[in-house]
């Protein structure tokens, strides 16, 4: 029957303090050492040093033992769900290999259910956002066109006066339209689906540079290679993401948004702008972002839904997300994507 780790640790342990007590004894036993009755100083001397000794050498033969434990202690206290393959190697790690066997299938069974709950979790968001920007493409934007249809042909028929305040109303109600088409864009965008990735980023960061926020510079490869349909999505989702957090909470001026592939088909996405720097609340939390003293004061809420989401979307395809400040100034948003998690996306 196999022994279990604790059971292992214990007869480990036990004969570890058996064998320095055996040595001591048969040294003792050996040793041309006498012990007088009531005991001399020089005796008492010996029998110090050699407990000693046998304190020393079972202190070394327990740290030995018990230094797993140390590594599996530290990574407990730096795991975090959502970077994921963090794991202990169980090489070297004597009667305790099972216990770190055992905590990396543990780790292994979690992170695949995160995964799996993550993915029902945004297929339900992204199936709900399909939904709402169809009913305002729909409803509300259907009824909008029809009162400007309206609105046109009573301003025809209107006197001058009223014709004017209408013109009014009748701008108003355009811009209404125009930005009810624009939030559904946001929430699905067509260009994705129907041109493709290198079209739609390119929109998105039109969009954004028209809306009266930052300028957003674009370098975005066409043609990129081995990238799935949920590839797509999770590098859109990011860049939108990261754009509006520069337009909303950065102060920038500027932005430049790029996706390239190197020679080793890694695909990397850039967001950099030239604003206050990351959040200091994220860098607190660890949501991979590099603080520093420049860092804007956003709440918790603010500051670490919009990255929990991209970091959550980043795990799903097996991306590598990294937020910090940028080399000039501002926020660098980073996502790395290996040919492996492409290809494994794609699949």
């Amino acid at each position: 029957m196999s022994r279990t780790p604790a059971s292992a640790l214990y007869w480990r342990i036990l004969g570890i303090n058996g064998l320095i007590f055996a040595i001591g004894t048969v040294l003792l036993a050996v040793a041309p050492v006498t012990i007088s009755s009531p005991i001399l100083l020089r005796e008492l001397a010996v029998l110090v040093i050699g407990l000693v000794v046998m304190m020393a050498a079972n202190a070394v033969l327990l740290r030995a033992s018990l230094s797993p434990l140390e590594r599996l202690t530290a990574l407990m206290a730096r795991l975090d769900s959502l970077r994921s393959r963090d794991r202990l190697s169980a090489t070297g790690n004597g009667d305790l290999f099972q216990l770190v066997d055992q905590f990396n299938a543990m780790l292994d069974r979690l992170e695949a259910d995160r995964s799996i709950s993550t993915a029902v979790v945004l297929d339900a968001q992204e199936a709900e956002r399909r939904r709402i920007a169809q009913e305002l493409h729909d409803e509300i934007g259907q009824s909008l066109t029809v009162v400007l249809l309206e609105l046109k042909s009573v301003v025809d028929r209107a006197p001058r006066e009223v014709a004017e305040e209408l013109r009014g109303v009748q701008e108003v109600v355009r811009s209404s339209l125009d930005e009810v088409r624009r939030v559904a864009r946001r929430l699905r965008p067509g260009v994705l689906d129907d041109l493709g990735l290198t079209s739609a980023l390119n929109a998105l960061a039109a969009d954004f540079s028209g809306t009266g926020g930052p300028r957003v510079t674009r370098r975005v490869q066409s043609g990129l290679a081995g990238l799935g349909p949920d590839t797509e999505l999770v590098i859109y989702r990011i860049a939108q993401e990261s754009l509006t957090n520069v337009w909303r909470h950065s102060g920038a001026r500027s932005a430049e948004l790029s996706l390239t592939q190197d020679e080793d088909g890694c695909v990397v996405l850039r967001v950099v702008d030239d604003g206050s720097g990351p959040p200091t609340e994220i860098t607190a939390a660890g949501a991979g972002a590099a603080g520093g003293a420049g860092g804007r004061p956003l709440s918790k809420d603010t500051a670490g839904s919009g990255v929990h989401g991209m970091r959550e979307r980043a795990m799903l395809i097996g991306a590598q997300l990294t937020i910090g400040p940028a080399g000039g100034g501002g926020t660098e948003v980073e996502l790395k994507i290996p040919p492996a998690a492409s290809r494994r996306a794609a699949g």
